[in-house]
């Protein structure tokens, strides 16, 4: 009996998550995680919050409990990295609830705590998220993705220097932050636990903006420099490894330095041989065949195995290696141009170029009609929205393809956002 008592609790936040374009499928191992992390108490209260960021006092009325109490839950809650905790210039707080990856799950991981069984907590992330398919699955349900992979930019040759664009770049990213926060990774944190990772650096996961001064605040990553920044950027070029950020231009909350045998996506791509979980750069590399004398280098430091040797015969009979690229598994990365020392792998462009969303609103509202959740956004009835939020979602939604306007009009069953699509021109 208690045992159905918690996990209706726990039910009715997978529910409220799963509103999210990116959610989490129930199953048991979903409420063992939240169970972990929150009491039922608290994942009702979680449960009650709006999508969008939220003041105490909408908070407040959602949750029907006085200010004070409401500012005390919401604050325990930011204190442990459940919500996000985003303070203005005018000394109000504005808090928002991360969906579960890329978000609080990770947080939970972010560095050394006593107040949770890690360990435990590792196993069933490794159970939920590498071994049940459910999650994994729904990677690959969208067109538009939750993640991006950033070009090694030690890895660009002068011409294509010339033509990335800023946005397209992790050095600027950082250059542009406003706060940067680091924090151990999640993933090779998680394999530690199992006794599975490997020996890339730990402390080297980057977080941005809010979400950097919100960790920082409550000791979940530590505020470092744009110079420090960079040096770990560096590192992690060092390592092999590939910058992950969110699917957006503007505004990225993270950048994640991932290894191809611990990093849950790059996993994801390995075990299911295809890219549609993740977008890639505008970049393919190219293997110059007179160069590459088949040491197999670039296929060991690939880390979504793209590349691998194939036997070739020249034309006196002599058999020699060389290696070849599956560009449909290719990320783009650059990790094979450095690897390789003969010079034999240089970056070119993609025949198509790989679209990225504007910011998160963008992001957000595309994957919600893709999946069919737009309604879930703009009617939130937890939330009150002001005429403001509603427009830029609306603005949003004209911004969009012909498509995926009309797509958004039959989810929608509104004559007000029909009217508008047709009249925008």
């Amino acid at each position: 009996m208690a045992h159905r008592t918690i996990k209706s609790g726990y039910q009715q936040l997978s529910e409220r998550l799963n509103q999210f374009p990116q959610g989490a499928p129930p199953s048991d191992y979903l409420f063992k995680i939240l169970s972990v992390i929150m009491n039922e108490k608290e994942a009702r209260v979680m449960s009650a919050l709006p999508i969008k960021p939220f003041s105490i006092q909408t908070a407040s009325a959602a949750l029907r409990m006085s200010r004070e109490d409401t500012e005390k839950i919401l604050t325990e809650l930011a204190s442990r990295a459940l919500l996000i905790d985003i303070e203005g210039t005018d000394g109000d707080r504005t808090f928002v609830l991360p969906p579960p990856m890329a978000g609080f799950f990770e947080f939970t991981l972010m560095r050394i705590r006593s107040d949770l069984d890690q360990k435990l907590l590792s196993e069933l992330f490794y159970q939920y998220l590498n071994v049940e398919e459910d999650f994994v699955r729904d990677l690959f349900v969208t067109e538009t993705k939750l993640g991006r992979i950033f070009v090694n930019e030690q890895a660009l040759s002068t011409v294509n220097n010339l033509h990335i664009l800023d946005y397209e770049r992790t050095s600027n990213v950082i250059k542009q932050a406003s706060s940067i926060g680091i924090g151990m990774c999640y993933c090779r944190h998680k394999m530690s636990h199992l006794g599975k990772a490997c020996n890339a650096p730990m402390d080297i996961c980057m977080t941005f903006g809010t979400t950097a001064s919100s960790l920082i605040k409550y000791g979940h990553a530590r505020e470092v420099s744009v110079s420090e920044c960079m040096s770990l950027l560096e590192k992690a070029y060092d390592h092999n490894l590939v910058q992950i950020g969110e699917n957006e231009q503007e505004g990225l909350p993270f950048i994640c330095n991932c290894c191809g045998c611990c990093c849950e996506a790059l996993l994801a791509i390995k075990r299911f041989g295809t890219l549609n979980s993740i977008n890639t750069t505008n970049f393919l590399p190219e293997i110059r065949n007179e160069k590459c004398n088949g040491c197999g280098k670039c296929v060991l430091a690939c880390p979504v195995g793209a590349l691998k040797l194939v036997t070739q015969e020249t034309g006196n009979y002599k058999v020699i290696k060389r290696a070849v690229i599956d560009e449909e598994v290719c990320l783009g990365c650059g990790v094979c141009v450095r690897a390789c020392n003969r010079g034999s792998i240089t970056l070119k462009h993609r025949n198509q170029r790989v679209i990225t969303p504007i910011n998160s609103v963008h992001r957000i509202v595309l994957m919600s009609i893709e999946q069919g959740k737009l309604q879930n956004l703009i009617f939130d009835n937890q939330a009150h929205y002001s005429h403001r939020a509603m427009a830029a979602i609306l603005g949003a939604v004209l911004k969009m393809p012909l498509t995926k306007q009309i797509m958004a009009s039959e989810q929608m069953k509104s004559k007000y956002l029909l009217a508008l699509v047709k009249n925008y021109k």
